[in-house]
């Protein structure tokens, strides 16, 4: 079945003049039927020039950012099955065809290749903390994650890639893609894959202090717009403590003289009251709207058949 599927490897880059060669060649030898098309992102260097002479498909984004680059592959490529790694040759090419297959006799709409390592070294600083923090994020919010959120190394179908509004800019694109597919309850599943250290000369474009703030806000991102009656009734219930901590001594105060001597302690603890009840209703009224926005994704995604279904 998989030998009648137009698969397309999709590799985004920027500044992989060192590495781009061996990825290509390495998926080349994987999936020799595959389409390889290299996604540049303003780079500086002869990453075009080489991808070129290398066999791959070379295709440019000007908007600068992973994220960006993954929604113009998504929008432009028609495949029935992505490959989806970075051009750092970090990713083992070589588990390709049983990540497809998985993909194809499970019918499942996703496959993370789930690194594993043997060289610290390959690993940058923080990117384990992060990636604990949003497994465990999303586990409270959707009941369920995967081991490696952050790995860039992913098969899909085509009903999930032309169903996924793609909106990040950068590296949270692989947070939003897990999103995706827990939202929409997809089926999916995880390999384990060895994960190598860049070759010499190849430099990561991620930085440690940056990308772990993108990561928090991801994550602040997710409680709000995911679970808005969650996020916005806490804050309500924060705010209606702070009222009620501020109202006792007045009360106590009015029922033993009949006078409120602090009147302006009076109004603020109104005023965050109203507050805490208009909170817990945005909450009310987004959650509504998350739900309307839910079933139209999922409808967008039953227009396409499963991979390798009978058409």
């Amino acid at each position: 079945m998989a030998t009648r599927m137009k698969i397309a490897v999709l590799l985004p880059c920027y500044n992989e003049e060192t590495a781009i060669v061996q990825t290509v060649a390495d998926f080349r030898a994987a999936l020799p039927d595959a389409m390889i098309y290299v996604y540049d992102n303003n780079s500086s260097d002869r990453t075009v020039d080489v991808a070129r002479a290398a066999g791959a498909v070379v295709r440019t984004e000007r908007q600068q950012g992973k994220g960006n680059v993954v929604r113009r592959m998504f929008a432009d490529i028609d495949a029935d099955v992505y490959v989806m790694a970075d051009g750092d040759a970090t990713y083992e090419a070589a588990a390709a065809p049983a990540l497809i297959a998985r993909l194809v006799d499970e019918k499942l709409d996703m496959v993370v290749g789930a690194r594993k390592s043997e060289i610290d070294d390959a690993y940058r600083r923080g990117h384990r903390l992060g990636n604990k923090m949003l497994t465990g994020m999303l586990t409270q919010v959707f009941g369920r994650s995967f081991t490696d959120i952050l790995s860039g190394y992913r098969v899909f179908s085509r009903r999930f890639v032309k169903s996924f509004p793609v909106l990040s800019a950068g590296f949270e694109i692989e947070t939003e893609i897990s999103v995706h597919a827990l939202e929409l309850k997809m089926p999916t599943a995880e390999v384990v894959t060895a994960y190598a250290a860049r070759p010499e000369g190849s430099v990561s474009k991620l930085s440690t202090y940056s990308d772990g703030w993108r990561i928090l806000r991801t994550i602040a991102m997710l409680a709000r717009f995911e679970r808005p009656l969650a996020f916005f009734g806490f804050a309500g219930l924060a705010l209606a403590t702070m009222a009620i901590f501020l109202s006792i001594p007045l009360v106590l105060t009015y029922l033993q003289t009949g006078q409120v001597p602090r009147f302006p302690t009076a109004i603020l603890a109104t005023g965050l009251m109203v507050l805490a009840f208009l909170n817990f209703f945005a909450g009310l009224i987004l959650d509504t709207v998350v739900r309307g926005r839910r079933e139209v994704r999922r409808l967008a995604y039953l227009q396409y058949p499963a991979p390798g279904a009978d058409t």
